[in-house]
C-alpha cells in the first residue's frame, strides 16, 4: 500500500501541474489535486519508512482519498451526465481533471480496502 499512495501522489501531482497548464493558470484551483498527491506521496513514505506509523499513515491515506473522492465526485458526475447527453460540460479541462482524479480515488479506496481485509484474514 506505501508504494501505491507515493504512485497515486506522483500521478496527482502531475495532474495537478498539467490541469494548471491547461486552464492558461488563471486559477490556483486547479492545483487542488497536486495538492492531494503531496500529501499521498507523504503518507506513504512515511509508512515505507516508519513500520510503527505504517498501519496509521495507510488509515490516513485512506482517509484522503474519502475527501479527495467527495471534492471531486461532482466533475465525475458532470462527465457522465454529459455522455450521456453528448453536450460538451462548461469548464472541460477542470470537469476531466476532476473526474481523474475522482477515478484514482476511488481506485486507492477499493485497494486499500482489499490490503486491510487480506491483512485482517492473515492475523486470523
Amino acid at each position: 500500500m506505501p508504494k501505491l499512495s507515493i504512485n497515486i501522489g506522483i500521478v496527482l501531482i502531475i495532474l495537478g501541474i498539467v490541469s494548471y497548464i491547461a486552464t492558461s493558470a488563471v486559477s490556483v484551483t486547479a492545483l487542488i489535486p497536486a495538492f492531494f498527491g503531496l500529501a499521498f506521496g507523504g503518507l506513504g513514505m512515511l509508512a515505507k519508512r516508519n513500520e510503527s506509523m505504517r498501519k496509521h499513515a495507510m488509515h490516513t491515506a485512506l482517509l484522503l482519498a474519502i475527501l479527495g473522492l467527495g471534492g471531486s465526485f461532482g466533475g465525475l458526475s458532470i462527465l457522465i451526465s454529459s455522455l450521456i447527453s453528448g453536450e460538451t460540460p462548461e469548464r472541460y479541462a477542470a470537469v476531466i481533471s476532476q473526474s481523474i482524479m475522482a477515478a484514482l480515488c476511488i481506485l486507492f479506496l477499493i485497494l486499500g480496502i482489499k490490503s486491510f481485509v487480506d491483512a485482517r484474514k492473515e492475523k486470523g
